[in-house]
């Protein structure tokens, strides 16, 4: 059965007239006469029993005539949704960011976003950088905001913006009055940093290990915010992504210029490249291109 046929069928039947069915349907007699025709023999029997002066449902028809409207119901509102999907009248789209990126620059594109497409809904995973690529892989969701992988074969990556590496002290310690530091004063003081196998973590070991350096570590968390309270409380020193100065500073850290070596890596959005993006999905890869995040990413307060 197709689509028109089952149209077709429900005209007839509403009116038990094959003229009026025509008008409703604006088809000539003969072609609602063969689509009528090609519909029963593929039902293998009559559906309406006519004659020259009238024209009445088989109870065959009769036991259609329900059926029929319940798939012509399905079948429009399956139009109706997809179109609406399309025209991001409502939809859903997946995402997964870096709890860096998550807690500081996301909440203003997701406005942005609400406000252009107020009936689409957003699922944010709040996820370590290797959970958000592991995500990705597995379509767990559509898009990931993160640092740019190494083995980036599997994963297409689009960057935004290149994150600094900056320097959080306590905002009483003498190293506060500084506008920028360096890495061998820094490593004189007490460190605080993310646990193993945080991105942020070996990213920075790797870095300093190329200069001969190594991070005196004495206290480890597995939150950014951890690690900003225990920097505010007196307990050490630490270095963060750029884009956590406003979120450091909340916490009573105070952030720095952090040099000799730079530390810095590209930050962007992570797609499958054998998947395409769903209509939501694909606006909001466009939002977070179009929000020029390297304009917006103060390096420090």
């Amino acid at each position: 059965m197709t689509v028109k046929q089952i149209r077709a069928f429900l005209a007839v039947a509403h009116s038990l007239s094959f003229a009026v069915a025509c008008e409703r349907l604006h088809l000539s007699q003969s072609a609602l006469s063969l689509t009528i025709k090609a519909l029963e023999q593929g039902l293998g029997g009559r559906l309406f029993s006519r004659n020259t002066r009238n024209v009445a449902l088989t109870p065959e028809g009769e036991a259609l005539v329900p059926l029929a409207r319940r798939l012509i119901a399905d079948w429009d509102n399956a139009e109706d949704e997809m179109r609406q999907r399309f025209s991001l009248q409502r939809g859903r789209v997946t995402l997964a960011a870096m709890p860096s990126f998550a807690g500081n620059l996301l909440p203003p594109i997701l406005r942005t976003f609400r406000a252009r497409y107020p009936q689409v809904n957003v699922t944010v995973n709040d996820v370590l950088n290797e959970q958000v690529l592991e995500m990705v892989r597995d379509r767990q969701v559509e898009l990931g905001v993160a640092f740019e992988p190494q083995d980036s074969s599997s994963l297409a990556f689009t960057p935004l913006y290149i994150d600094r590496f900056v320097a959080v002290v306590p905002r009483d310690s003498p190293l506060a009055t500084l506008t920028r530091i360096d890495w061998q004063t820094l490593l004189l003081h007490p460190f605080i940093t993310l646990q193993r196998p945080s991105t942020v973590r070996v990213m920075l070991e790797e870095h300093l290990r190329s200069r001969d350096m190594q991070l005196p570590v004495e206290f480890e968390s597995h939150q950014l915010a951890t690690v900003g309270r225990m920097v505010a409380s007196g307990l050490g020193v630490s270095a963060v992504p750029a884009l956590c100065v406003g979120q450091m500073g909340e916490l009573g850290g105070h952030c720095l210029i952090l040099d000799e070596p730079v530390v810095e890596r590209a930050i962007g959005i992570l797609t499958h490249p054998g998947h395409e993006l769903s209509t939501a999905a694909q606006a909001m890869f466009d939002i977070l291109r179009a929000e020029q995040l390297d304009q917006r990413l103060a390096v420090v307060p």
